[in-house]
């Protein structure tokens, strides 16, 4: 999942890593993705996903055309 890419991240990658979560405007309780995952609670949520992304240091496209600046950025 999200939270241990993160981790791995943190821990193992020193080149520039950047991500984007979709579903960030999909209400709670909303099926989402090929395997039907649902969000429940504030479990796996968009918000806890890029936060814990953010704290490995990673950089957060909010829409997918930011990567290209995203990465200029961190490179």
């Amino acid at each position: 999942d999200e939270q241990e890419a993160a981790a791995y991240v943190k821990s193992s990658m020193s080149k520039p890593v950047v991500g984007f979560i979709a579903g960030q405007t999909a209400p709670p309780g909303r099926r989402m993705g090929h395997a039907g995952a649902i969000i429940s609670g504030s479990s796996g949520t968009a918000e806890e996903k890029i936060a814990a992304f953010e704290e490995a240091g990673m950089g957060i496209a909010r829409r997918p055309k930011d990567f290209v600046d995203l990465m200029k950025a961190r490179v």
